[in-house]
This record gives C-alpha cells, structure tokens and sequence, in this order.
C-alpha cells in the first residue's frame, strides 16, 4: 500500500528528461500541451499490466499522440479516441474516414505563403473534409501550435524560416497515410470526454489515458491554448476513482493536484519533461499505483 500522505515530492531526483526526438512522431498535428515525451513512460505502464487490454480509451484526446502509438506499437486491440473541439475533430474524422488520402494530397499541393495561408483560412470550409485542411494548416502556421480564438500565426519561425517554419507538407501527409493503414483498429468520437469515461467506467479488459486541459491549480494555460478548456476537475477525479480499468492521468504538477490526488486515495509520481522553449519542467502522473514509475 502507498503511503500517500507521506510522498516525496523530490520533484528533480535524477530522473532524466526523455528526449523527444527518439520517439517517434506520428500525429499531424503540432500540438501544444502534447504527450511525445510521455510515450516511455507510457511503454513501461503497458509492459506492467497484467494482459493486453483491448480497448484504450482517451478522452482528451487533442493530438493523440498516446494512441497512435498504441495502436502502431501494438499495445492494445483498439483505441477510442475523444475530442470536443469541432476543428480538431474535423481531423480526425477525414484521417480515419473516407478522405484521408485526398487531404494528405492537398497538403502536399498547397503551395504555402501568407497571402495562400490568409485567403484559405478567410474562407468558410464546405466539407468536414475542408475544415480539416484548414485545421492543420492553422495549427502548422500558427505560432505554438496555438488554435484557440486569438492566436497569432508564426512571425519569425524556426530559424527565421517565418510561416512555414513548421509546414512539412511530405511529413505531415504521411503520417496521415500511416495513421490511414490502421485506423480500422481506431474509432473517434466527438464527444464529452468526461461522458465517455462514465459510459466505458465498467468495461472490462478496457485502460484509460486521460490528459485533460490544464486549467485546475490556478495555472490557467488550458485558456490560452485549448478552445474548450474548462472542465470539472473534481468530477474527473470522482469518475477515474471509479473506473474498473486500469488508467494513467496527467496533470499540472501542482500541490492542489498532488492533495486531491491523496483524498480520492490514488497514487502519483513526479516527472520531468522539457517544454517547448527547452526548459526543464515537472508534470504529474496519476493512477491506483505508479510503483513501475519509480
């Protein structure tokens, strides 16, 4: 038994910072808040599960980084991924639907400027289809990765290469086409995320990865970064706390997140990572036992 109330909170005790370069890259978006340095720590919680689950369920699921790789890696049968934000889910949609291979193609053909980006996205999408294409390139030329209302697009970029610092027209289109071979093993559903989790809360044989906006602790990135970035934390922790599955939270390192951790009698783990200006942060962990975490 964790001896909860007790933790170290030693947020910096010689664990080392994943570098993100060696896991692989597998969703189109840019996404700001994104889990690609997660993913080790994500290999070693599936390896110590008892048997294969067959169903990963992510209800947050924004860029969807955590299962992709399940799914490319094999960690699970199927995954469901769920996503509020309509541009996002527009994505998703045309990736696993009908039309992935054609909006892979327009990536590759749009022939990329600020005058070409400003009269794209002036334009109202007629299509799902059309609102996915628009969604990637706001994402891409948007700086951060930012898509929430008031974003600006990127100035200056990546080693002065202004707009399309980011816009990688040939990567972007095969990881569309990657995800294309597999998306029989993923469903998506445009959804309440914290609806879902009551709905799958006794499924058998079904895991959760649960990355939610980040705007409990008072930190308030989630209103920056993310559209629909309000939601109700303490109904979080209530649902997972009562989830026959087995799940993996993350979260703002924060005291208040590690002390309502400790009152739904759930365990936590301290992590580092990198952001995107490369400065060495902490994130929190959170399950029913992280002991493979230490």
């Amino acid at each position: 038994m964790v001896n909860y109330a007790t933790r170290s909170t030693d947020f910096f005790s010689g664990k080392p910072v994943v570098n993100v370069a060696s896991v692989p890259q597998r969703s189109p978006f840019r996404y700001p808040g994104g889990k690609t340095w997660l993913i080790p720590h994500i290999r070693r919680w599936f390896g110590c599960l008892s048997e294969k689950p067959a169903l990963l369920v992510e209800p947050f699921a924004g860029g969807g980084i955590v299962s992709l790789t399940a799914v490319f890696e094999d960690w699970v049968d199927r995954v469901l991924m769920v996503e509020r934000d309509e541009s996002v889910a527009s994505v998703w949609q045309t990736v696993i639907g009908m039309e992935g291979d054609r909006l892979a193609e327009r990536i590759l053909s749009f022939s990329l400027s600020k005058e070409t980006v400003a009269k794209e996205l002036s334009q109202y999408p007629d299509s799902v289809a059309a609102a996915a294409f628009q969604t990637i390139l706001r994402n891409r030329t948007n700086h951060g990765g930012i898509m929430a209302p008031g974003a600006g697009r990127t100035l200056a970029g990546e080693n002065g290469k202004g707009i399309g610092s980011r816009w990688y027209p040939e990567t972007i289109s095969k990881r569309i086409r990657d995800i294309g071979r597999v998306k029989d093993r993923i469903d998506f559903v445009q959804g309440d995320g914290l609806a879902v989790l009551r709905q799958y809360a006794e499924r058998e044989n079904t895991v959760f990865f649960i990355d939610p906006p980040y705007t409990a602790a008072g930190k308030r990135a989630g209103t920056r970064l993310y559209t629909h970035n309000a939601i109700d934390h303490n109904r979080l922790f209530d649902l997972v706390s009562g989830l026959r599955g087995d799940f993996l939270m993350t979260y703002d390192n924060s005291a208040e997140l590690r002390d309502r951790a400790v009152r739904h009698e759930l365990d936590y783990e301290v992590v580092p990572m990198k952001n995107t200006h490369n400065t060495r942060m902490t994130e929190l962990l959170i399950g029913r036992d992280l002991s493979w975490a230490r």
